[in-house]
């Protein structure tokens, strides 16, 4: 049986929402080893000139603890 734990993390980019995402995985993997999956929970973006000027996101990500 495994232990997992899930921790929140906000990420943001210019680019798009995946990128945000994949730099949420990215900076909790230099911390936290075993990440078995990530669930974006909520999306959002700021606008700016009347164009989206930065994709944010709020990402669960699960880990194995041992």
């Amino acid at each position: 049986m495994a232990v997992l734990k899930v921790i929140e993390v906000l990420a943001n980019s210019d680019k798009s929402w995946e990128d945000a995402t994949a730099k949420a995985v990215a900076q909790a993997s230099k911390s936290v080893n075993n990440i078995r999956s990530v669930y974006l929970n909520e999306q959002s973006a700021t606008v700016k000139d009347g164009e989206i000027d930065e994709f944010r996101v709020n990402v669960k990500i699960t880990f194995e603890v041992k």
